[in-house]
Formats: structure tokens, C-alpha cells, sequence
């Protein structure tokens, strides 16, 4: 019989407010990965955090090793052998790679730190998982990919037996990935159980043995991946059939944008494209080709220097901030939610009315009828789950993803910049994305659209422009894009300087 490690029995938590977990009861066991599933909101999170000692659970029981937990820290799960790596990595960006992976847990003779000892714990955990970086490197100086397997090192730097990896896929190339997997299939293979959080079907069950099901905190099912398929999975997640979204195409002949030339320092070079009312012009590349550039320079995060862009009629040579791109028109849904869309620490209110605010004020103070009635609109209209006075910080992923969204539509703009607009949100908020694009089109605006998703560039654009080194590769029309195309054009293998619009 296979050994369990992990068994959780009626767990409940309970915030101000609301209930993150209902009697939620499972059990993990060794050498498996093992996934847990559910839509943003339905408590992986809050399950993932209890068991890495972060937060302690209201009622029921867990049991590390057969052992039941009294008290819950995250010294506690880490001397019973759990790691756990989020998907914002808990670093030290100017400590070395030694520094990060002993820090709490330097060998000491008395007040003396060994280093020698320290360094060789620290070589061994690397050479386990095939990482070539010196310990003395300075963690600032790594990708995202090295970062991930020092977080990885410093987990398995002492004695592991459930590694916890929260969306560990996100920030990495296809190659990083497969290497990850790679790692993953190695622990599992010496007896390590991995606990695997993911919004990416085809990686659960690429390497799933086992999928537990959470959907609004309570559990839903454990079935073995052999027992699933794709529609099955999302039955059990939404509780219902999901229609899949398709882009109804709007398109009309009025240009709204023309941008002509367009420069910034470094940053992209004389890129020139059109769009169109009530279209979806999804822009493609690789990491660091420009794509997010190009919309913080139309948002006028950085500067124009370089040709300019027309927008309804206007000649812009010059966005001197984001509150005159949004006197433009112009509204940016950012790639990073939590650091430049949300104030994490104000209720989630204020953060819709934030940069529409002057159009609250009555005489010194907030027209309080007025912010209510908008901002109750675009909870329901967005169906955004959040109780009054809750903070941004404290809502789920896909729930996040909303608000900035509610914020952008109560500036009142019509070209809305979408950069990453699923990153990191379930299937079932990435519908309701979907679904709020199509009704934002068929109001009469346009959207700009920045993925690094496939099948969302194929199936909601218009056409696709192919950004390479911060210029434009190449624009496709719908009938003319395919993935094939579109990665030959991100990589420069057919570079062309001039590219229609």
C-alpha cells in the first residue's frame, strides 16, 4: 500500500466575511504529483498555505507523516519535510545563491558560521537537480528559469518529502518548462510527493498521477488522471458544461489608431500598425521583444521618442503620463496585476474608482451615492466576488484580474490595451474575460491585445502583429495566422522592415 504523507481531514477556514475552506478532506501520497485544481477563488491557495504553515486552519485535522499537526509555522512543515515554491519567488535578489539557500538554516559552531559546510550543502542541492550556476552568484544576475531552481535547492537543501509548486510554469519558455518537468519526474522518481497547482490543462495532465478537484473551498473530487479528460476536469471545476467563447468579429473600416514610426529609447524602434473600431488586434513575441513596451509607450509610461500616433483624428507626439493617455482614450490592463494594476492594501472600491476619482468628487469630498452605484454596476456586470470593505490583496487571481479591468472601464475609454489578460486565472474566469471582450467590441471599442497564449491569439484576433527585438516582424490577418508562422516571425527567421497595417 502506498505510503500516505500528507492527510487532511474536514479542514475549514474562515476569514472576516466569508469561508475560504468547507470541510475539505484528502490525502497525498509518496512519489506522486499530484494537482490541485479549481477555478480562481475555490481555496487552493488557502489549502496550499496551511500546509506549508503559513496560516492555521479554523477547524479539522492535519496529519505530516502520520504525525498531527498542533502547531502550524513554517518551521513546523519544514522539519516535517515540506517545500513549498510560490509563484513570486521568495528571494533575496542581492544575497548569493548560497546566501538564499542557507539563510534561517547556517551550519554555526557556536557563533561562527561553517561556510565551508554551508557551501557544499549548497553544491550538492544544486548538482541534485542539474542547476551548472555557482553558489557565489548573486541571484539578481539569474533568469527567471535559474531563480526558479534556487528556489527549487533551497527547498530540497534539507530533508523533503512534499514539495509544493504554485504555478511554477508561468514565467517560463517551452524549453524551461520541459527541463522542469524534467526535475519533477526526478523527485517523484526518489519518493518526493509534488503537490502541483496550474491554470494550464495541458500541463496537469501531462504530469498529474492524481487531480483533486476544490471548487468555492469545498472538495469536489480525487480522480486518477486516467479517469479525466478536458471536458470532465471543467465539469468538476465550474460545476457546469462551460461554452468555450469565440470572437464574433466586429470590425469596422473607421481607424481609430495610427501609429506611425513609433520609438522608445531602447525599446522598440519605428513600429507602425492600424486599428480599427471594434477590433482585436493581438500582438505576439517573445519574451522581451517589445510587446509590453509598446503599450506602456502608448500608455505614456515611457516616452515617445520617435514618430508619433494619431488617435480619432488627434496627432500625438507627446503622452506625458497615464492620466493624459486616459484623457486620450487610451486604457492599460497591465501584464503584472499586483504590482502596477492594484493598490493591495485598499478595499477593492477605491481601487475601481482610483484613477477616474475627480469624476466622484462633489465640492471637497466623494459623491459616496454616485461611487456606489458605479462600482456595484461593475461588480455584477463583471461578476466580481468581493465583500464591501475587503481589500484588493485578499481576492483570488481571476477576481484581481477583474478589478483592474473595472477599473480601466470606469475611465470611460475606448482603446483598451489587454496585456497578459489570463495570466495566471482559471478556465472559468478566463471565459467571463472572453465573453466581457466580446460585449466591449460590440459596444464600439477597440482592443490591443498582448498574449503569449496560442490559442488566444488565433481565436479572438482580428490580425496578429509579430513583435521581434522591439520592431514589428509582420502583421497576419486571421486567415493568414498559424503558430508555425507566428514563431518563425518571433524568432526573425522571415524579418520584414516593411510590414503592412
Amino acid at each position: 500500500m502506498t505510503k500516505r504523507v500528507i492527510e487532511v481531514k474536514n479542514i475549514v477556514k474562515r476569514y472576516p466575511g466569508t469561508t475560504a475552506l468547507s470541510g475539505v478532506t484528502m490525502s497525498i501520497q509518496e512519489g506522486e504529483v499530484h494537482t490541485i485544481a479549481g477555478e480562481n477563488g475555490a481555496g487552493k491557495s488557502t489549502l496550499m498555505k496551511i500546509l506549508a504553515g503559513a496560516i492555521s486552519p479554523t477547524e479539522g485535522t492535519v496529519k505530516i507523516g502520520g504525525t498531527v499537526i498542533e502547531e502550524f509555522s513554517p518551521k513546523v512543515s519544514a522539519d516535517k519535510g515540506i517545500g513549498i515554491i510560490y509563484q513570486e519567488f521568495n528571494l533575496v535578489p542581492h544575497l548569493t545563491v548560497e546566501e538564499n539557500i542557507m539563510l534561517g538554516k547556517e551550519y554555526r559552531r557556536g557563533l561562527f558560521v561553517q561556510k565551508q559546510k554551508n557551501v557544499e550543502t549548497t553544491k550538492l542541492a544544486l548538482k541534485r537537480i542539474g542547476a551548472h550556476f555557482s553558489p557565489k552568484t548573486t541571484v539578481k544576475d539569474l533568469g527567471v528559469a535559474e531563480q526558479q531552481l534556487v528556489e527549487i535547492a533551497k527547498s530540497i537543501s534539507q530533508e523533503v518529502n512534499v514539495l509544493i509548486m504554485d504555478e511554477p510554469t508561468a514565467a517560463l519558455t517551452e524549453e524551461e518548462v520541459k527541463k522542469l518537468f524534467q526535475l519533477i519526474e526526478q523527485l517523484k522518481n526518489e519518493g518526493v510527493a509534488i503537490i502541483y497547482i496550474s491554470h494550464k490543462f495541458d500541463e496537469m495532465f501531462e504530469i498529474s498521477d492524481r487531480i483533486t478537484v476544490l471548487r468555492d473551498g469545498e472538495y469536489i473530487a480525487t480522480k486518477s488522471i486516467d479517469e479525466l479528460d478536458h471536458d470532465k476536469l471543467i465539469q468538476l471545476m465550474v460545476g457546469r458544461e462551460l461554452e468555450m467563447s469565440t470572437k464574433t468579429s466586429v470590425a469596422q473600416d473607421d481607424i481609430i489608431l495610427k501609429v506611425e514610426n513609433l520609438s522608445s529609447e531602447d525599446k522598440i524602434s519605428n513600429v507602425s500598425f492600424e486599428l480599427r473600431k471594434g477590433e482585436v488586434f493581438g500582438v505576439a513575441g517573445l519574451l522581451g521583444s517589445g510587446r509590453t513596451e509598446l503599450a506602456k509607450t502608448l500608455f505614456g509610461v515611457y516616452p515617445i521618442t520617435g514618430g508619433s500616433f494619431t488617435i480619432d483624428g488627434e496627432k500625438v507626439e507627446n503622452v506625458k503620463s497615464p492620466e493624459h493617455a486616459i484623457k486620450l482614450g487610451i486604457g492599460l490592463i497591465p501584464e503584472d496585476r499586483k504590482q502596477e494594476g492594484l493598490v493591495l492594501d485598499q478595499d477593492c472600491v477605491k481601487n475601481i474608482i482610483l484613477p477616474s476619482v475627480k469624476k466622484f468628487a462633489k465640492g471637497l469630498f466623494l459623491d459616496g451615492k454616485k461611487e456606489k452605484h458605479v462600482t456595484a454596476n461593475y461588480k455584477e456586470k463583471l461578476r466580481i466576488k468581493y465583500y464591501n470593505g475587503q481589500l484588493a490583496g485578499q481576492l483570488s487571481g481571476g477576481n484581481q484580474q477583474k478589478l483592474v479591468i473595472a477599473k480601466t472601464l470606469a475611465t470611460n475609454v475606448d482603446l483598451l490595451i489587454f496585456d497578459e489578460p489570463t495570466r495566471g486565472v482559471d478556465i472559468g474566469a478566463k471565459q467571463e474575460i472572453y465573453n466581457l471582450m466580446n460585449q466591449l467590441l460590440s459596444e464600439g471599442k477597440s482592443i490591443i491585445m498582448i498574449s503569449s497564449e496560442m490559442p488566444e491569439l488565433l481565436n479572438l484576433s482580428d490580425r496578429i502583429a509579430v513583435m521581434c527585438e522591439g520592431k514589428m516582424a509582420g502583421i497576419l490577418s486571421q486567415e493568414e495566422a498559424t503558430q508555425e508562422k507566428i514563431l518563425q516571425l518571433a524568432a526573425g527567421l522571415e524579418f520584414n522592415n516593411e510590414v503592412k497595417s
